[in-house]
Formats: structure tokens, C-alpha cells, sequence
């Protein structure tokens, strides 16, 4: 198959997943009603090997130097435990849920973003699977997962923005 047409059928997929998660979004099954706790997020990513960080060693969603889960979306947990088990790289959250971060609809305080630290192994993964989008100004360099998911390298860590949970 050439790489036009490998290309432009990646393009295509990714389209067509971005319009099913535009249209689930819509029917309002992305809502807090999905959140899940702390506890069973924690529970789900040590069971996949997850490990995660937090500058001010606690889980406090009030403070922004902890990193909490509360309130996340079942679905991004899913998502970085998809991402995790494709790339079979290491994966450390650095940010989860707690305050401090953009606000906004997507935003981590709703569950939908994670933050984790930069390795060789993630970039090369993300580099090599999803479509370069661009650098965005005042966020940083942008890939688009086949799903629709955003991965963007923000410096020190990479943001990445489930709106589904495949990787």
C-alpha cells in the first residue's frame, strides 16, 4: 500500500472517530456521571503497572502541588491503560485531576487530561502511531491519536486529552 494511501486512510479514521466522539459528547455520555474516585482510579492503575508522582506527596484536589484522581472519567483511566498496553512503555502520571490546571469544558478538573513524564520510549511511540498535528501556540507540539485523543508535548511532560478511551 503506498504512504499516500496509508496516509490519507489514517486521516480518514481519524475523522471518522473524532465525529463518533463528537456525537457521544453531544448526547451528554461524557458527563461527571462517569467519574469514578481516587481510590478505583489508583486501584486501576496500579493493577496496569501505572505508576504516578506528586510534588507534594499527597492526593488533595484542592492543592495543585498534589495529584489526585477524584472525579476523573472512567474513561481516561482507560485510556492511558490502552496507550500503556500498545506502546508497552512506562508510563508516569505527573498530573491528574487537582486544581492549578486550564480550565475549560476538556479540561484536567473534568476529568478528561493527564499529564505524564517525557521518556524516549513515549515520545517515539507517539511520534511513530498518531498524525503530527502542529505546534500550538501556547501549548506546545500536537499529535492526533487514530481515536481523536490529543497528545501534546507542553516542555516538561506531555498532555494528553482523552475524549475516548482508545489510545
Amino acid at each position: 500500500m503506498s504512504t499516500t494511501r496509508s496516509t490519507l486512510r489514517r486521516r480518514m479514521l481519524t475523522l471518522l472517530l473524532a465525529g463518533v466522539a463528537a456525537v457521544v459528547t453531544a448526547l451528554g455520555f461524557s458527563t461527571p456521571a462517569f467519574a469514578i474516585t481516587h481510590a478505583s482510579a489508583t486501584t486501576q492503575l496500579r493493577n496496569a503497572g501505572i505508576s504516578w508522582v506528586s510534588s507534594g506527596n499527597c492526593s488533595d484536589r484542592n492543592n495543585p502541588t498534589c495529584t489526585s484522581f477524584e472525579g476523573i472519567r472512567q474513561s481516561t483511566i482507560d485510556g492511558i491503560i490502552t496507550f500503556k498496553r500498545a506502546s508497552g512503555c512506562a508510563i508516569t502520571i505527573t498530573g491528574g485531576t487537582e486544581t492549578g490546571h486550564a480550565g475549560g469544558t476538556y479540561s484536567h478538573w473534568n476529568g478528561y487530561k493527564l499529564d505524564i513524564a517525557k521518556t524516549t520510549c513515549v515520545y517515539n511511540w507517539i511520534n511513530s502511531a498518531y498524525t503530527y498535528v502542529g505546534y500550538i501556540s501556547g501549548w506546545g507540539y500536537q499529535w492526533r491519536a487514530p481515536s481523536g485523543n490529543l497528545y501534546t508535548d507542553e516542555g516538561n511532560h506531555w498532555d494528553i486529552l482523552y475524549y475516548t478511551c482508545g489510545c
